[in-house]
């Protein structure tokens, strides 16, 4: 299933729009084997394959269908796609270009962010995306119920060396502003 960067690329939500697609951010359970045929370079693209548990396998939440000609896939929509994206914080993606992806959505719906916070498994995830939202001050998360939301107990730390924020109990990069 195509989701994380990908899918917001695809959707025209992402910071900068390639001109060319030369990775593809793909995500399922883990476990997962991709086919054979799917392997190597024939498509002329890095395939960042990530298998993760991060909601459960039954979940319907966030998902749309990208169609091209005869061919259908299943992508993440924008809310579930940033989640996604945010589990690859710092190591994959950057913290920068996650901050300023999470500042274009503004038009997210609060009921499907709702329904994936609170089956995300990720605390690392849902504190940075609460974060990053309250930070932007996006528009729909004031619909948000967030006493709903398990945060879990503890500090996280996103990068080293950062600010501590006390409200999501995350370590972030210092404000360079």
């Amino acid at each position: 299933m195509q989701g994380g960067k990908t899918a917001l690329e695809r959707k025209g939500y992402a910071h900068y729009l390639p001109a060319r697609q030369k990775r593809v951010f793909l995500y399922g359970p883990r476990g997962l084997a991709l086919p054979a045929w799917f392997k190597g370079d024939r498509f002329g693209v890095e395939f960042v394959v990530t298998r993760t548990n991060l909601f459960p396998p039954e979940s319907p939440e966030g998902f749309s269908e990208f169609r091209e000609k005869d061919f259908s896939v299943r992508m993440s929509a924008p809310e579930r796609a940033m989640l996604e994206m945010l589990h690859l914080v710092p190591g994959k993606v950057g913290f920068d270009e996650a901050r300023l992806v999470m500042g274009n959505l503004a038009m997210l719906r609060p009921d499907v962010v709702q329904g994936l916070l609170e089956t995300c498994r990720s605390v690392k995830v849902k504190r940075l995306f609460l974060y990053m939202a309250e930070n932007q001050e996006l528009p729909w998360l004031t619909k948000v119920d967030l006493s709903k939301v398990d945060l879990g107990k503890g500090k996280r730390m996103i990068v080293p060396n950062g600010r501590y924020d006390p409200k999501y109990r995350i370590t972030v990069p210092v404000d360079r502003t």
